[in-house]
């Protein structure tokens, strides 16, 4: 697929602009506006690498805005795309590149995969100006033809199961406080076009220890141990170019949630606005699922429960927009127990980086729930070191969070020339 594109191209390149270089030339540079907003891009390196375009700071000015944004794939690597918008001179003209990483593909690989698809994708654009004549194109896959490159790509011995194992340590002690934690993993995904399959075990230990004097100017000593396992299994299915269907399965132990067990299950459907194949511009979808579970519970709850069935619904709204003017994605949920609709939680998740007008941009995020639905919250008081300690979980009615502000940039809109010197920090 990637040696065909770059021969697509220059095809283009060659039968449609070359006849009108011949004729008028432009001699200015192409002015490039390059948007990483969604995604990370390494813009001294690829000012660094690319010199036959002038890169400007104002996309209304950019001849191209080339927009950056990546979605994870199944093998937990990341697949890019570039789309490159036609601006002035190539206004209504639209390319798009794509390509993918694997999980184990370092930076120094990425950027300069990217780098590669950057400069194939301004061939169009560079091939009506005269810097043409300072182009070179590279047509040969290294050792192979195109079809044994392409077969190459296409072999699978997993037959697309990815399968992870992981931990992770931490520790941290000064004179009066000591905490450390230890958590641990297993993970197994198979994602294709039209399913996807997931299963993660976990298992995880914390142990704070912490001395304070207390009123009589005793010196006390707190210890504070945690534990939990989860098991999650998600399966989903595609039909049709907007619908899903799939379930959850979840079950989990945690001493700090009061949960012995609990073992939830939700069938779950979606429906998406656009089209699945377009998730890395924009997203719109709706889901419902049912919700039934059992808990079973280390101390009696505030509602005299040790053990209980549960049944209840959610509906979500997920929107997420990558464009030239910016990003934007919410989500928004609502959920409710049947034997009492009294007991619900709503939350919702937004964030947003949109440019206004020119150089003027702002941005907001912002998180927050209603929770009236704390079921497994333990009976009784808390003590001072409960509290302090988090030993365990205390009941909340509300959480919420928000930053936000605004940006703007004026001056010279040229940002070709890089200067790192005494720079603490390179993109």
């Amino acid at each position: 697929m990637y040696f065909k594109t770059v021969l697509l191209i220059a095809s283009i390149c060659l039968t449609n602009y070359l006849p009108s270089i011949s004729q008028t030339p432009k001699t200015e540079k192409i002015k490039l506006f390059l948007d990483c907003s969604s995604t990370r891009c390494d813009r001294t390196y690829i000012r660094t690498e690319i010199n036959l375009v002038d890169f400007v700071n104002n996309r209304t000015q950019a001849d191209v805005h080339l927009l950056l944004t990546d979605q994870r794939a199944g093998n937990g690597g990341r697949t890019y795309q570039l789309i490159f918008f036609g601006q002035n001179d190539f206004s209504g003209k639209r390319d798009t590149l794509s390509f993918s990483m694997p999980p184990s593909a370092t930076d120094v690989e990425y950027r300069e995969k990217l780098l590669n698809l950057i400069k194939i994708g301004l061939v169009p654009y560079v091939a009506q100006t005269a810097w043409i004549n300072e182009m070179m194109v590279a047509m040969k896959a290294d050792g192979m033809d195109a079809d044994e490159y392409e077969a190459s790509r296409a072999e699978d011995k997993w037959d697309y199961w990815v399968f992870r194992v992981g931990g992770r340590g931490n520790l941290s002690e000064d004179q009066n406080y000591k905490e450390t934690e230890l958590n641990s993993y297993i993970s197994v995904n198979r994602t294709v076009p039209e399913n996807r399959t997931e299963l993660r075990v976990g298992y995880g230990r914390e142990r704070s220890d912490f001395e304070y004097v207390n009123d009589d100017g005793t010196l006390e000593s707190y210890s504070v141990r945690n534990s939990n396992w989860y098991l999650n299994h998600l399966f989903v299915n595609s039909f049709g170019d907007h619908w899903s269907y799939g379930y959850y399965l979840f079950v989990r132990n945690s001493t700090f949630s009061n949960y012995q067990h609990s073992i939830r299950a939700r069938p779950a459907i979606e429906y998406n606005f656009f089209p699945y194949s377009e998730v890395n511009t924009k997203y719109f979808a709706l889901s419902y699922m049912a919700d039934v579970r059992n808990n079973s519970y280390y101390e009696e709850t505030i509602y005299d429960k040790n053990n209980e069935w549960l049944y209840g619904h959610r509906a979500q709204a997920v929107v997420s927009f990558k464009q030239r003017w910016g990003n934007l994605s919410s989500t928004a949920s609502y959920f409710n127990y049947f034997h009492d609709w009294s007991q619900n939680s709503i939350q919702i998740d937004l964030n947003a980086d949109v440019r206004v007008k020119g150089n003027l941009s702002f941005f907001v995020n912002f998180y927050g729930s209603l929770s009236r639905n704390q079921v497994f919250i333990a009976k009784g008081e808390s003590s001072v070191e409960d509290v302090l300690a988090r030993r365990k979980q205390l009941a909340s009615g509300y959480e919420y969070g928000t930053w936000f502000g605004i940006n703007y940039r004026f001056g010279s809109i040229n940002n070709s020339f890089i200067n790192p010197r005494f720079s603490d920090e390179v993109d």
